[in-house]
């Protein structure tokens, strides 16, 4: 935390304690939503309700929308009900209907009285869309107009409607059913002469999304088009809500930050709190999973140690090389993965490239391994010249099968990092899934299978 913000906290508590309202609602009407909430955060409940209640509603409202869910949760349990829903009733409309999910039925139950008709219609509604879905990160925040209409008709219409400025900047234009045709921006609407129609200023070339899209890729085309918003239509082509680009941002947010949990096999939960916020039990429940999965699968690697534990006898020099190749596989299965994953995330990779991928990534593969095969090389003959081998055996050729060993880990690694995602995402699952702790234990397997392999071939 920041010291300004320090500073501005111990002035709010300061005016808090004197019950200096006045000043408070000064100082506080000067401050971005995020900042007061910032503020609010530190305070207790009952003092952090009591400096929401010196704004007007509609920006208690825009202080609440920011507050973490914990916070949101203590301020709702505090409040009338009847008091919570004016509250309520101002939050954008995506956000509105987050919240009442997120309410447990009796909940629900006991602020739904307070709500006029169309404010719960369009809480019922908007939450009847999975949350992975267009429909579940879509607003009604928009205007529209009529394709007959003049501009000044159409200037008359936007000021009924009265949407939010952040929403303002594109006008949609629909039919007599509510069939998108196109739209104009404010600007455009503004400078055009009231009598034109407002046909002669409409753009009919428009990207758009269906409700059933999933989220992240309408988020991908809000960022791919540079779009302030982007229109979603239902099966009907009728427009029924728009994904602005603040909350495109938050859904790549999110799927990054899923995505890097799933990498370190971390179980992702379907509500993330913050990393202190979070209950010890709950991080060892979501971290337990895999490490418990993939120890039971690492016994494997045991299994092969033990077939070729007369070669380690006689040749103990093997065991002092396993920790660079298995540290080398993992990295080099690691790195591959990591870039064909986030190739899959903005759509530059699919599966059907499997076969280009696994080329591409052969050749810097095999750059990499000769690169790390020589300082093996290099390794195992300068720092294993008091080792004690066998007769028949030279240093230098022992060193150059370790290399080579290590050189194949490379390649096979790098292939295998690459090819599982690919895998993973033509059967319908999350690649995210398949990397880090997954990839290094199938390659810890393949490593040693490769290395004793080689060993026996050439060394016995």
């Amino acid at each position: 935390m920041t010291t300004a913000i320090q500073d501005r906290q111990s002035l709010i508590a300061t005016m808090i304690q004197d019950k200096a309202w006045d000043k408070l609602e000064a100082l506080l009407s000067k401050m971005p939503a995020i900042e007061v909430a910032e503020a609010l955060q530190a305070l207790e409940p009952r003092k952090a309700l009591r400096v929401l209640s010196v704004f007007k509603m509609e920006a208690q409202a825009s202080v609440f929308v920011d507050l973490p869910a914990k916070k949101q949760e203590e301020l709702f349990n505090l409040l009338d009900k009847r008091r919570f829903s004016k509250i309520f009733q101002e939050m954008p409309s995506d956000k509105r209907a987050d919240f009442y999910q997120s309410l447990t039925a009796t909940e629900q139950a006991a602020l739904m009285p307070f709500l006029s008709k169309a404010i719960r219609e369009n809480v019922l509604e908007l939450s009847a869309y999975p949350h992975d879905t267009a429909g579940g990160i879509m607003n009604t925040d928009f205007a529209t107009i009529r394709l007959k209409m003049t501009v000044s008709q159409a200037l008359e219409k936007v000021r009924r409607d009265a949407p939010s400025g952040k929403m303002l900047y594109y006008i949609y234009v629909v039919d007599e059913q509510k069939h998108l045709v196109g739209f104009v921006t404010l600007k455009r609407l503004v400078l055009a002469e009231p009598t034109q129609n407002v046909s002669e200023i409409l753009h009919t070339e428009y990207i758009h999304s269906m409700i059933t899209d999933d989220r992240e890729e309408v988020a991908r085309l809000i960022e791919k088009y540079d779009l302030v918003a982007i229109p979603i239509l239902n099966e009907y082509d009728q427009l029924v809500g728009i994904v602005s680009h603040d909350d495109a941002m938050d859904v790549l947010r999110k799927e990054q930050s899923e995505d890097l949990q799933k990498i370190m096999g971390i179980r992702v939960a379907d509500e993330e709190a913050g990393y202190l916020e979070t209950p010890v039990m709950r991080h060892f429940s979501k971290r337990i999973v895999w490490l418990v999965a993939l120890a039971a699968f690492g016994i494997i690697s045991g299994l092969v140690l033990h077939q070729y534990e007369g070669l380690l006898n006689k040749l103990v020099v093997l065991a002092v090389y396993m920790p660079m190749l298995a540290d080398t596989g993992g990295n080099a299965g690691s790195q591959s993965s990591t870039v064909v994953i986030q190739a899959l995330s903005v759509g530059e990779v699919k599966f059907s490239h499997w076969f280009k991928v696994m080329l591409k990534e052969a050749s810097i593969s095999t750059m990499l391994a000769i690169c790390l095969g020589v300082l093996a090389f290099a390794k195992v003959a300068f720092l294993s010249s008091a080792t004690e081998l066998p007769s028949e055996l030279s240093l230098s050729y022992v060193a150059f099968v370790i290399a080579v060993a290590i050189s194949l880990q490379v390649i096979s690694s790098s292939i295998i990092g690459a090819l599982l995602p690919l895998t993973v995402k033509r059967l319908g699952g999350d690649p995210a899934v398949v990397a880090s702790p997954a990839i290094t234990t199938i390659v810890d397997i393949t490593g040693l299978m490769i290395y004793f392999g080689l060993a026996s071939w050439l060394l016995l």
